[in-house]
């Protein structure tokens, strides 16, 4: 409608101009959009016609009044019936008009009474009718301004109004002048009647756009109202319509009424802001609205009608509803999601089975105290507390004890550190406490004495219990930028003294026990180079039967060769054969060493029957090596069968027999025998000796030295030689020094023994010379030294 004002009061024209309408008729250009004009207008065309047809009656009934002062008769009856025709004309076209429905039917009755009329007038005008000039002028006049039809026949009716009436007013010719004039003077008229028309049809065609688009931009409006209304109920996500500067809730769709859980109105929430769980979170909210006209992603909390907080995500437009500046806030529920990440985040960071922190996260903790510690006052102190019992709680009644054990270690080890600090997992059976902002040691300590007694109380596990024991490496951070890696390998070693010390108690460190790392390292070192310069080489020490007095085997025992040539025995390095590596590279140069003597003696002739070598708890983590160690001895053209392998009780700790088990199996099955070293010093469980192939057990040197006053100890051997007896085990007596052992050994009915009192360890050489003067004799000699 502002369109249509403007285009009347003559201000700018509506955006449809020239382009769309016809530069000469007005008409639009389109037909398809004339046409829809024109059945637009056909209500009024019909009505304007029918309007022109009544007062062209009436007008020319009027004029049939005027015609009875014509005195001539003949001229009076003809324009009668000139006035007559144009009467009856304009009462038939109103009669049709009456029952005409389109714009074409209504053009065809008006061109036909337009075109009488005409005609009419010009019969007047040949009589002489006084009229006629002011009938020349005035009909093509009204035909251009006042009859509406289209361009073409009103301009046709036009033409040919005048034509008539001027070609009738000229039949009866006035001065030249005159009729030149009046020629021209109509011609004028045509053209400027024309324009005008011109000019009227473009107005009206450019109004009636005009209100079209405005209908249709009103339509559009209208259904795109409709449809977003039909959107915000359909939508399945929460949508809330507030004010925006009182909050005051306006609408809210029908999923938004689900997930409150009702009307927020009915329980009590009526302003946007009651609904946060934090006005602050409502404060930024709008903040960064009136910043940026709209928010997306913005996690808040809200509290639903039940009472329940959830966590959502927002989005929000400004908007405008009845006048009135809105908000249009969108909910998503992310309340699960969050909970998801918060269980996957607490997976990441926690240990799965006790619930403790890991050691991961532990240490991103460590690392963020020690930099508070290192800014305030006090220092960072650890605890690292490791399980002895697990292994045998594991082995005696399964994993899923080992697994209750650790479940209620964590349960104690937080219940015992309280307030004092976090506790975490590292792994295994091993737990660490942190203690922040300590002046000393002192309450660590403390801490750790009170672990030791808890753990000295039973342990229950189903209708089980027992006694758990726990060593303890306490490690204080000696200054503020000592960094946490550093810290754990101080605690970890403290650890390791309080486990070499006997287990069961609490160690703090001292500087002194990285040195003995550090030595390790050294030793280490100096070993890998050891084996790469064939240094690591084998001493043998001769078995011999109590029955025959004969050599039945021998025991390959490690050197090393030191530098200076001072022979080293393997009680000087133990602790490298906790390194993996280094424990397969120095066992397989013995073995590659043993195999080779072996070779050269088989060569000879010589008898000696089985050699034993030891195989380290660390080699038995090589992947293959059963296979490995068959391949060196088949390399050395020496059949397993001359093989013997002794294994420490200690192989058991740390891994599981059916591990063990497979290596020995394939060993035992290619012709090497097994032997059981150090038997009885409560490492090993009986039923190892029943599941692994087992051929004998081997008497530790620490029973045999005393079993002459200590009546223990030789309890224990002769209840080691009555079980080997029973189970079909050879039994061999390992440290026999003096003969009195030896006949005591003889008489319990032991059949092998071994010691300083028949030969010491001895090389390769030594041991040729040995073979080659063992006779009949020699072993006559050593069984009748037992019998005296």
């Amino acid at each position: 409608m502002d369109a249509t004002r403007r285009m009347r009061d003559g201000g700018n024209e509506p955006a449809m101009t020239n382009g769309r309408l016809n530069p000469w008729t007005g008409e639009l250009a389109s037909p398809e959009e004339e046409a829809s004009y024109r059945a637009y207008s056909t209500p009024e065309v019909l009505r304007r016609a029918r309007v022109l047809c009544i007062l062209s009656a009436f007008v020319n009934t009027g004029l049939t009044l005027s015609e009875f002062r014509i005195a001539d008769p003949a001229i009076f009856r003809f324009a009668i019936s000139a006035r007559g025709l144009a009467i009856l004309a304009a009462l038939a076209c109103f009669l049709i008009l009456r029952r005409v429905t389109t714009f074409a039917q209504a053009e065809r009755v008006l061109v036909t009474g337009l075109m009488a009329t005409a005609v009419s007038a010009a019969a007047l005008i040949t009589v002489g009718n006084e009229v006629g000039l002011v009938a020349m002028l005035l009909i093509p006049t009204v035909y251009y301004l006042v009859v509406p039809i289209s361009f073409r026949w009103v301009v046709t009716c036009g033409i040919v109004c005048t034509l008539l009436t001027v070609g009738s007013y000229l039949l009866f010719p006035p001065k030249p002048q005159l009729a030149f004039s009046i020629i021209f003077a109509a011609a004028t008229l045509n053209v400027f009647l024309v324009t005008v028309l011109s000019q009227h049809n473009r107005h009206g065609r450019q109004e009636w756009a005009a209100m079209q688009s405005e209908r249709e931009a009103r339509k559009i409006q209208l259904q795109s109202q409709h449809l977003l209304e039909r959107t915000f109920a359909a939508v399945p996500i929460p949508l809330v319509i507030s004010e925006i500067e009182s909050g005051r809730l306006v609408r809210y769709n029908e999923a938004g009424i689900r997930y409150f859980g009702g009307e927020p109105a009915t329980f009590g929430v009526t302003r946007a802001q009651q609904a946060y769980e934090r006005a602050e979170d409502r404060a930024e909210f709008m903040r960064l609205l009136r910043r940026d006209g709209r928010v997306t992603n913005f996690e808040a909390r809200l509290r639903i009608g039940s009472g329940e907080v959830r966590t959502v995500l927002l989005a929000g437009a400004i908007s405008e509803l009845d006048g009135n500046p809105t908000v249009v806030s969108a909910i998503v529920d992310i309340t699960e999601r969050r909970e998801a990440e918060e269980k996957i985040r607490h997976a990441a960071t926690h240990d799965a089975l006790t619930g403790l922190m890991n050691r991961g996260a532990f240490q991103g903790l460590l690392d963020k105290v020690q930099h508070q510690t290192s800014t305030s006052s006090g220092t960072v102190v650890l605890l690292m507390v490791d399980l002895d019992s697990l292994k045998e709680v594991n082995d005696t009644f399964g994993h899923d004890a080992g697994d209750a054990l650790l479940v209620e270690t964590a349960r104690r080890l937080r219940h015992l550190a309280g307030d004092l600090g976090p506790v975490a997992r590292l792994g295994g059976d091993e737990f660490v406490i942190l203690l922040s902002g300590q002046k000393s040691s002192a309450a660590a300590l403390d801490l750790a004495e009170t672990i030791l007694r808890d753990f000295r109380q039973p342990f229950m596990l189903g209708e089980r219990t027992f006694a758990s024991r726990a060593s303890i490496g306490i490690a204080a951070c000696p200054r503020p930028d000592y960094g946490p890696g550093e810290l754990l390998k101080d605690a970890d070693l403290a650890l390791y003294a309080a486990k070499n010390q006997g287990r069961n108690r609490a160690v703090l460190y001292a500087p002194s026990m990285r040195d003995a790392v550090m030595q390790r390292v050294l030793l280490r070192r100096e070993l890998s180079a050891a084996v790469q310069a064939d240094a690591i080489f084998p001493y043998y020490q001769p078995k011999f039967s109590l029955v025959t007095g004969q050599i039945v085997g021998l025991e390959a025992l490690m050197r090393w060769r030191q530098g200076d040539g001072v022979i080293v025995p393997p009680a000087k390095f133990m602790s490298a054969f906790d390194d993996t590596e280094l424990a397969i590279l120095m066992g397989d140069s013995m073995l590659r060493q043993i195999a080779r003597d072996m070779q050269g003696w088989l060569a000879e002739g010589l008898a000696f029957g089985r050699v034993a070598f030891n195989v380290a708890p660390a080699q038995f983590t090589h992947p293959r090596l059963a296979k490995h160690l068959l391949g060196i001895m088949w390399d050395a053209e020496v059949e397993p069968r001359h093989f013997e392998v002794e294994i420490t009780e200690t192989v058991f700790l740390g891994r599981d027999s059916e591990h063990v088990a497979p290596i020995l199996d394939a060993l035992y099955a290619a012709g090497v025998r097994m032997a059981l070293d150090d038997f009885g010093t409560g490492y090993a469980a009986l039923t190892h000796l029943k599941q692994l192939p087992i051929d004998g057990v081997k008497i530790d040197r620490s029973f045999v030295s005393d079993l002459e006053s200590d009546p223990y100890d030789s309890a224990i051997v002769c209840a080691v030689i009555e079980l080997g007896r029973n189970l079909g085990l050879s039994v061999v007596a390992e440290g026999v020094e003096t003969l009195t052992q030896a006949r005591f050994l003889r008489e319990r009915g032991c059949e092998f023994a071994q010691g300083f009192f028949y030969a010491h360890p001895m090389p390769a050489e030594a041991v040729r010379a040995l073979l080659l003067e063992e006779t009949g004799e020699t072993a006559a000699r050593r069984l009748a030294a037992l019998q005296h």
